[in-house]
């Protein structure tokens, strides 16, 4: 079991810690539903330093980018993010994950912790350009600043204009006394705030000074339960429930990061499915009747024959109800259809709605 650089430091917080993706990660600290409402409402920090992180470097970086993403990353300008996955050659997706574009020949890529070394295997794989690749995620801290008092509790700890940063992009600059630290502003759970990139040689001290900057704002540290159930309020995909190597990226709604305007990893593979017409789709649901859905759980019809499965759900805290995401065939896929889920044998009435679950 992997550690981030500030392991003990939430345990002597008082986290609940428990293995994700190889490492030991605080999942919670005062209680979910408590950490889930102070980054809707005001600001919490997550420590998610076991994502990892990719530099591409070299006169075709750009060129290895567009090979092994779904997105076009000839769209992006210095300081923009893209959101993209990588098609593996079978129809599924190895990772989700986020390309930053440092300079024209300088390329910064976050993949999923429980993908690390797949993702570095396949791109190593894929790097017939001479592109010069470096992982740094075993150097490199996370700390993902979320709520809309973000930017009023970072204000005072650095030099960049936190407030006018769009939403996918990014800049470099003074925090926390730490020189050239990366800021981005992509988030994962629809409350807004920031991402802060350090090295682990830097990580207590500007963990240590977000949360004196942020106390007059009531911040407190959050952990990856309360994570799951912000960004499944948004409708957002987790790698691994919603997606991994054997779904397909089109079923599951990403078609809109998947450019057949140039040419990737089963690019062809994925255009004739399209054409095809797709045969199931990934869905959001609420449910009618009381009960939680959880992965894995199957979706049935009126008469109790499976049709799907559950990928994620939980209890909104938000919203004070169930909620869940699932694949279901086309048929079921239109917003209103009525669903069931099957709880204990028990048949639980649902209903088909339109991500996001929350304004």
């Amino acid at each position: 079991m992997k550690n981030t650089a500030l392991t003990d430091l939430h345990i002597a917080l008082g986290a609940k810690m428990v293995p994700f993706a190889g490492f030991s990660m605080p999942v919670q600290y005062s209680g979910i539903n408590d950490e889930h409402e102070t980054v809707r409402n005001g600001v919490g920090v997550f420590d998610v330093s076991h994502m990892g992180e990719f530099i591409l470097k070299g006169d075709h970086a750009l060129d290895l980018v567009q090979k092994i993403s779904s997105n076009d990353a000839s769209k992006l300008y210095d300081g923009k993010v893209q959101y993209a996955y990588l098609p593996n050659e079978t129809g599924g997706v190895i990772d989700d994950f986020l390309v930053y574009r440092i300079d024209e020949n300088t390329y910064f890529l976050v993949v999923n912790a429980s993908n690390i070394q797949k993702d570095w295997d396949w791109i190593s794989q894929h790097n017939t350009f001479g592109v010069t690749l470096k992982n740094i995620s075993d150097e490199t801290s996370l700390f993902a600043v979320q709520g809309p008092k973000a930017s009023e509790a970072l204000a005072n700890l650095t030099d960049i204009d936190l407030p006018t940063m769009e939403y996918y992009t990014f800049t470099k600059g003074r925090f926390a006394g730490i020189e050239n630290v990366l800021v981005s502003a992509t988030g994962y759970t629809g409350a807004g705030g920031f991402e802060v990139y350090v090295a682990n040689k830097d990580a207590e001290t500007v963990w240590n000074a977000i949360f004196e900057a942020g106390a007059p704002y009531g911040i407190k540290p959050i952990g990856l339960g309360a994570r799951d159930t912000l960004r499944l309020e948004m409708g957002f995909c987790l790698y691994g429930n919603d997606i991994d190597d054997t779904t397909s990226p089109l079923e599951a709604g990403l078609g809109w990061v998947t450019k057949f305007s140039k040419d990737f990893v089963n690019a062809d593979g994925l255009k004739q499915q399209k054409e095809a017409g797709l045969q199931h789709k990934l869905v959001g649901f609420e449910m009618i009747d009381r009960g939680i859905p959880r992965h894995g759980y199957t979706i049935v019809d009126a008469a109790g024959h499976p049709i799907g499965c559950v990928t994620s759900g939980t209890q909104s805290p938000t919203l004070k109800k169930s909620i869940g995401l699932g694949y279901v065939p086309i048929a079921y896929a239109k917003e209103g259809s009525e669903i069931y889920i099957d709880i204990r044998n028990n048949k639980v009435k649902a209903v088909v709605v339109r991500p996001p679950f929350i304004n």
